[in-house]
């Protein structure tokens, strides 16, 4: 695979130690990166072996098959439907892009017509395979989740002394309010039952150390309590490492004969 890259921050840069440099994935390499701000690219670009652009349409077309997008949820928006009009596939780190009902439509349609696929990494939850496997024959009642994080980690007052209920409502309504904070929201509304119909509270709590996930669901299945615990991004709080990890194994599953899950 030759491979593009949206997005020089922490998860970009992992992407490009791992790949380039760790030969973590043995059959691909990123040799383009993409910033708006072209000296950003210009230098991570250097430092990892790859070309650098700031001109979209350049990257596009500098002899890539696939775009990894680890940029926001505004870049994911701007660019993702043009990544798959120029015919290649797209790895979406920012899922909160597919919030929108309408987007989400315009994707599925590109995707037909351009025989190109889309793929969302699991980011930094679990759980995911037993929504779609309940979800299959609509034996899905209820998801919800909690999401716990130090006040660094969020848009909180940072002097907070005890746990504060930041947000408590729909996953759409979420993604809204804290946009680079809960994409895990939206990757489980995709699995389940939509952005609308999933629960979402998220707690600021100056006692943690760690980015925490605590996801409920029921139906016809039984039930799901799963809660996870991830560290943090060693140069960035507000980004799980999992969600770094769940990109890389994406792009490591691509291609493979075997499927699990």
């Amino acid at each position: 695979m030759k491979l593009g890259l949206i997005g020089c921050g922490n998860i970009g840069e992992f992407l490009l130690q791992a790949i380039n440099i760790d030969g973590l994935l043995p059959e691909g390499e990123i040799i383009s990166v993409f910033s708006r701000r072209e000296e950003v690219a210009a230098r991570i670009a250097q430092k990892f072996d790859a070309k650098s652009y700031g001109d979209i349409d350049s990257f596009l077309n500098s002899g890539i098959d696939t775009v990894i997008e680890a940029a926001t949820v505004e870049a994911a928006q701007e660019y993702g439907l043009k990544v798959l009009e120029n015919g290649l596939d797209l790895i979406l780190s920012s899922i909160g892009a597919m919030a929108d009902g309408e987007y989400v439509e315009k994707v599925q349609k590109v995707c037909r017509s351009k025989n190109v696929t889309i793929s969302l990494p699991s980011g930094a939850v679990g759980g995911l395979d037993i929504l779609k496997s309940a979800k299959a024959m609509d034996g899905l009642d209820s998801v919800s989740i909690t999401t716990r994080k130090p006040p660094t980690a969020l848009p909180a007052d940072q002097t907070l002394e005890e746990e504060r209920i930041l947000f408590e409502g729909p996953a759409s309504e979420a993604i809204k309010k804290f946009p680079r904070n809960i994409n895990v929201a939206i990757v489980l509304s995709l699995a389940g039952l939509g952005p609308d119909k999933t629960s979402v509270k998220i707690i600021a709590d100056p006692n943690v150390s760690k980015n925490i996930h605590l996801i409920e669901a029921a139906g016809s299945f039984g039930t799901l309590k799963l809660e996870i615990e991830n560290n943090p991004m060693p140069n960035n709080p507000k980004t799980s490492f999992l969600a770094a990890l769940s990109v890389l194994a994406a792009l490591q599953n691509k291609g493979q004969s075997v499927q699990v899950g």
